[in-house]
């Protein structure tokens, strides 16, 4: 291992390692350091990546109830979660293993250890098995990415009160599990257990769920999600939680009209939200700017208070998704090889996959009121759609925003099957600055469940053909 860089990487999830990886092409020398001891962060070892599989798992499960009606006949199916937890446990190392050849491949140092910057060009580092090291580094990139938080006067023990980390790993199917939180994180692992066996049941203090979404669309998953088995306690605050021997008793208030009720359960996973994570991360006399809610103070080029010191990801402010932080590690990147680097913060899609899953990019309604703008609204449900209707999966629809005056698409909003691969194409439609005219002329092969997408554009006009 050199003593001299041009960047040091802190952190090796999607921010950081696409960040070390996009630095060397560009003829830069890169070390990585990551404490985890394996890397991927949060994302690929307890976060994006064994969710899915166990989503994709659990989905897999639940078919089997509609087997019969497509002629297939299927006798004893059964859960071994010891082997599902396997095939997810599997699927994490495969994509660990991913990043080590690339790293190789790239000629990019990694280190595992706990790096603290003790000035703005070094850091010192442990490693885990016990060696201590100095290095000298031209440019340090912040990548360490974020926490479970909870609520307060609530531990998460990891025994009955869990965080999402643990609730990926359990070793058999709760009987009965209370969700605290109704955002992502929370419906997509709550549905993980219910399609398993458990009684899940959602807490959540606001209004609805999934804060932030598009209220149509929110209103939507909520009603499919109560038919699927889950059930919701909207506008109601924890107050407490009180574990014991045989699980945990969740109190909760009603936020109209301060009626409380205890619930019991087995486990009770918080979900509360994330918080960036800097424990330990600078040493004595090195103060970096912080906003009120703890994240790093960044410019618009994501550069920090110090000198040569950068900041990506969930440590920044923005939203906690693993592809924007992949973008801020590409154009920091760019930016410390003296190229331009920039991140369209206004498209930037976001996805939960329950099912059917959601999918958004640009402004929700809500948002385009709040700022007086002119839109319009073109809808088409995939129950109208020939493939979601040969696939029996007809629930949800596309919602299109456009602008009144120019016709320029202002957000996508899709609740339905496949809905994240298919967000895709109105990003690209949304950075070129496309109108629902461009969108509905494009031709869409059929039979797809996209040409739902140029269906609600053709909507926006009131033309589509097949509604």
């Amino acid at each position: 291992m050199s003593d001299n860089y041009d960047v040091a990487v802190i952190g090796s999830g999607p921010g950081g390692y696409v960040c070390a990886i996009r630095a060397a092409q560009l003829g830069l020398s890169v070390v990585c350091i990551d404490k985890r001891g394996s890397h991927g962060g949060t994302c690929l070892n307890v976060g994006c990546i064994p969710s899915k599989a166990l989503l994709h798992a659990s989905e897999l499960f639940i078919e089997k109830n509609k087997f019969s009606s497509m002629g297939i006949e299927t006798d004893n199916v059964s859960l071994n979660l010891e082997t599902m937890m396997k095939y997810k446990d599997d699927g994490v190392q495969g994509n660990v293993k991913g990043i080590d050849f690339l790293f190789k491949k790239n000629k990019i140092e990694n280190f595992y250890g706990e790096a603290k910057i003790i000035s703005p060009n070094k850091l010192a580092i442990k490693s885990n098995d016990g060696e201590d090291k100095e290095i000298e580094c031209k440019n340090i990139v912040i990548a360490t990415g974020s926490v479970s938080s909870s609520l307060p006067g609530i531990e998460i023990s990891g025994e009955k009160i869990i965080s999402s980390t643990e609730a990926l790993s359990l070793n058999a199917v709760p009987n009965k599990l209370v969700v605290v939180g109704g955002g992502y994180i929370g419906l997509e692992l709550g549905s993980v257990w219910s399609r398993l066996g458990s009684d899940v049941s959602v807490i959540e203090y606001l209004d609805r769920i999934t804060p932030g979404m598009d209220s149509e669309i929110s209103a939507n998953l909520e009603k499919i999600l109560t038919k699927q088995g889950l059930k919701f306690s909207l506008n109601s605050e924890v107050t407490t939680i009180d574990e014991n021997n045989s699980g945990a008793v969740v109190t909760i208030k009603n936020r109209e009209n301060s009626d409380e009720q205890n619930i019991e359960a087995d486990i009770v996973l918080v979900s509360t939200g994330r918080k960036p994570y800097i424990e330990n991360l600078f040493g004595d006399g090195v103060n970096l700017d912080l906003t009120e809610t703890g994240f790093i103070k960044t410019d618009t080029h994501l550069r920090t208070s110090l000198d040569g010191v950068w900041a990506i990801g969930d440590v920044v402010e923005g939203p906690m998704l693993a592809h924007k932080a992949e973008e801020e590690g590409i154009a920091v990147a760019e930016l410390i090889a003296g190229k331009p680097g920039h991140v369209n913060y206004d498209i930037i899609p976001s996805v939960i996959y329950t099912s059917p899953e959601v999918a958004s990019v640009g402004m929700t309604e809500e948002q385009l009121k709040e700022n007086s703008i002119k839109y319009s609204v073109g809808k088409f449900p995939f129950l109208a759609n020939g493939r979601a209707k040969v696939n029996n999966t007809t629930e949800g629809f596309v919602k299109i925003l456009s602008s009144s005056e120019t016709d320029q698409i202002l957000g996508v909003h899709i609740i339905g099957d496949q809905a994240g691969n298919m967000i895709g194409e109105a990003s690209v439609a949304m950075e070129f600055e496309a109108t629902s005219e461009d969108l509905a002329r494009i031709c869409h092969a059929h039979p797809t469940l996209s040409e739902a997408i140029k269906e609600a554009a053709l909507s926006v006009d009131g033309r589509a053909l097949h509604m």
